[in-house]
């Protein structure tokens, strides 16, 4: 079967997935993703559908991009470069110089950069930071997007949105809902009145902001977030580096690993 059918039969078996035609945007865009670049032999060995924690469902993907409703032209966040394919979904839509990345998982950052560059996306830039910090160099953002899951976007993220921007996540704990959400109509700080974060009962959105779109389910891996895990420290890479520096230690052994720090003697 040529490439040109297994892509249709793959989209045919989302929209049964899904249960709805796929908006035109994000149909043109899976139809134009190479995705030989991000399954088997992509630096992740697995990918699109796979088993790898950096991967998602083509359906939850698809939820996503549709409920971020992006255009081209709208400068685009990324939080949480996976392996790149809905960066590159999204490279197709805003336009590759008007899309960013982010992650804080230093193999993911290099796994990204590798599959978008060899699908012809290396004009996408994909930074390693925190995502729950955004990247403010470049906002605002008409557009964000989480791909890990959380109760409400971080402030940080939510500051660095325009004013008529929109900010597409997974929303909640175990199986979550994609859930599309824009500033209400008093603006981000309409809500000061009420506690930072309370939501109301008919809306879990942040305070100031309003649920405009939903979608399920999605299931991704939770955003460390200060609040949200306690005991759990939030920064992966310096929980990851700790752990790796405890095993290196313990591997040491002989007078050629008894390091003299000198400037503590001098």
């Amino acid at each position: 079967m040529d490439d040109a059918s297994l892509r249709a039969d793959m989209i045919e078996g989302l929209e049964h997935q899904i249960g709805e035609p796929i908006e035109p945007p994000v149909l043109t865009a899976l139809q134009r993703v190479p995705r030989d670049p991000f399954v088997d032999d992509s630096p992740r060995g697995g990918a699109v559908d796979g088993d790898d924690p950096h991967s998602l469902s083509l359906p939850t993907l698809v939820r996503l991009v549709t409920a971020l409703d992006a255009a081209e032209g709208d400068s685009v966040l990324v939080v949480g470069a996976g392996i790149g394919y809905s960066v590159a979904m999204l490279a197709e839509i805003a336009g590759a110089r008007r899309v960013h990345a982010v992650d804080i998982d230093r193999a993911a950052v290099a796994a990204a950069r590798s599959n978008l560059d060899a699908a012809g996306y290396g004009a996408v830039p994909v930074d390693r930071a925190d995502g729950a910090d955004g990247l403010p160099a470049y906002a605002p953002y008409d557009r964000i997007l989480l791909e890990t899951a959380v109760v409400e976007p971080p402030r940080s993220l939510r500051d660095q949105l325009a004013p008529d921007g929109r900010i597409a996540y997974p929303r909640g704990a175990g199986v979550q809902t994609v859930a599309a959400i824009e500033p209400s109509a008093g603006g981000p700080d309409a809500g000061d009145a009420i506690a930072s974060g309370a939501g109301t009962d008919d809306d879990p959105a942040p305070d100031g902001f309003e649920t405009v779109e939903t979608h399920g389910p999605a299931r991704l891996q939770p955003m460390l977030v200060d609040g949200e895990q306690p005991g759990t420290e939030r920064n992966r890479t310096r929980r990851e580096d700790a752990e790796r520096a405890e095993r290196s230690r313990q591997r040491r052994h002989g007078w050629e690993q008894d390091w003299i720090d000198w400037d503590s003697r001098l």
